[in-house]
């Protein structure tokens, strides 16, 4: 790599970050009644990296795959903020935004297999906390030392047309060693989500504090809050799968979870049989139903973290604060956070709270 194509490169990268942290934060703060204020204050990102494309394409001719990733990443923010503009100027509602954040996972996914070998993609893919530690940094470029390590897919035995239904993501840390047991975290999407797409809100934690980290699809459009309970079976199958083929410690099974996910994660994390040593539902419906099903067994001394927003319009926090009331009254360990400026959406700034609550 000449010094020309190597400041082109790095002149790409750099408004290609901007614009998924950018992004991150429009996810973030997302609120309907703000959204135009919020899109007022982001600038223009897009067309910085629309501009770097342009000028640096040619330079850049010759880098083969790591230019077809660039691409199909840059592709996949610049079609996030393009949708998220078309909402803006009457030509959608939610439903608009929630799609348009759905491209930055495609982005996310596309990016992610460049940071074995460029050293910027490998430093945005950690928690800014860590980004200092360079010991931290390098040891992600260091030849692996397990075969099965990364982001992998694996679909249901009878899957549909996509494989994503009923079938999970799985990240396992590059620096996974078998010689050490690493908690796991298996995380719910919300409605209509999917694994795929609701890894990315978790990877760069999971990444930055060696923990495995699962994200499931539902069989359904959504997990199964009413009627038969397909789900259960195939979360245990799943986790029956990644401890007979990685050293998984037992005192430290995470099941968590966004809106649906999170009132999942209710449903089938206080069953009695449930392994999952720690739960944390996050912006989820809790009802008195659930509250009238607590097992008194299970959910002694058992580590709750909720999680929730003031401003949530889907769930009210009343519902959050009286999750906090009747688990606390059944016995449970509960932490509760409830988060003034935080609406129906992931506040990944606490997946590291919640890591360092799960390792006590």
């Amino acid at each position: 790599m000449d010094r020309r194509e190597a400041d082109a490169l790095i002149a790409v990268l750099q408004p290609l970050v901007r614009a998924f942290e950018v992004l991150f934060l429009v996810a973030r703060h997302f609120h309907p009644p703000r959204f135009a204020s919020l899109m007022a204050q982001i600038g223009t990102p897009d067309e910085d990296l629309k501009a770097a494309r342009a000028q640096h394409d040619e330079a850049l001719a010759g880098f083969g795959d790591i230019k077809r990733a660039l691409d199909a990443s840059s592709d996949a923010a610049l079609r996030s903020y393009a949708a998220l503009r078309e909402v803006l100027e009457g030509g959608g509602d939610v439903r608009g935004v929630i799609r348009a954040f759905r491209f930055v996972a495609q982005g996310l996914e596309a990016l992610y297999p460049l940071a074995d070998v460029l050293p910027p993609v490998n430093r945005f893919f950690l928690d800014p906390a860590v980004r200092s530690d360079t010991a931290l940094a390098e040891s992600f470029m260091r030849p692996h030392a397990h075969e099965r390590v990364g982001v992998m897919h694996f679909a249901a035995e009878e899957a549909e047309a996509d494989g994503e239904r009923g079938g999970f993501w799985l990240y396992v840390p590059e620096t996974y060693s078998p010689d050490r047991a690493s908690p796991l975290v298996m995380a719910l999407h919300g409605g209509s989500g999917t694994g795929r797409q609701f890894l990315w809100s978790w990877l760069r934690d999971a990444r930055s504090r060696g923990a495995i980290l699962v994200a499931p699809s539902s069989v359904g459009s959504t997990w199964a809050l009413v009627g038969d309970d397909d789900d259960t079976p195939n979360l245990l199958r799943m986790l029956d799968y990644i401890r007979s083929n990685w050293t998984v410690d037992p005192e430290r099974l995470l099941l968590t979870g966004m809106s649906d996910g999170g009132t999942f994660t209710y449903v089938s994390g206080l069953e009695a049989g449930s392994p999952f040593t720690h739960l944390a539902p996050v912006s989820a419906a809790f009802h008195p139903l659930l509250a009238q099903m607590i097992d008194g067994e299970r959910v002694r001394d058992l580590p709750i973290h909720i999680v929730h927003g003031a401003l949530d319009w889907m769930f009210p926090a009343t519902m959050a604060r009286e999750a906090k009331r009747a688990l606390s009254a059944a016995g449970a360990d509960v932490t509760y956070r409830e988060i003034d400026n935080l609406s129906h959406t992931y506040p990944r700034e606490m997946n590291a709270a919640m890591l360092a609550w799960l390792a006590g």
